[in-house]
């Protein structure tokens, strides 16, 4: 069953696929480059990249923007800030801030398959103030306490 979810198209995205999940299984819709010239990622630097799109996601819900797994080995392209977040009642145009973990500049072409995003529900807290919370076998172990 899926959820609708508004897109408008920019000018500079037009000529350009829409976000589409690449196979039926696919928990995201892959996000495209709408730049005008190709865009050169150094190592250690990032860039935002437009996509070209907004889109209206309904209340209760997110647009999570992560990584594509192929760049991600193949080349050390991640997304910052991973997962981004698209909020419902954000309406600007979706940009994608691309960083190059990598040792070699990486380049972004018109039409290249960036970031996919996964709409994914948003549980709004109501929060309770106690005097101490309760004990867990953990406790407040964390950053690799459980070991390798």
């Amino acid at each position: 069953m899926g959820i609708e979810v508004s897109l408008e198209v920019l000018e500079h995205m037009r000529g350009l696929p829409l976000p589409a999940r690449a196979t039926q299984g696919s928990s995201g819709v892959d996000l495209m480059a709408a730049v005008s010239s190709p865009v050169v990622i150094d190592p250690g630097k990032r860039f935002l990249i437009p996509t070209g799109i907004k889109v209206s996601i309904p209340r209760g819900y997110e647009w999570q923007i992560r990584p594509r797994s192929g760049n991600a080995l193949k080349h050390g392209i991640t997304v910052l800030n991973s997962p981004g977040t698209i909020d419902s009642d954000y309406r600007g145009e979706v940009q994608i801030i691309l960083a190059n973990l990598g040792n070699e500049p990486f380049v972004v072409e018109r039409g290249d398959r960036i970031a996919q995003a996964v709409l994914a529900p948003v549980a709004s807290p109501v929060f309770k103030t106690v005097e101490k919370l309760p004990d867990t076998e953990r406790g407040d172990g964390g950053f690799g306490h459980s070991g390798k």
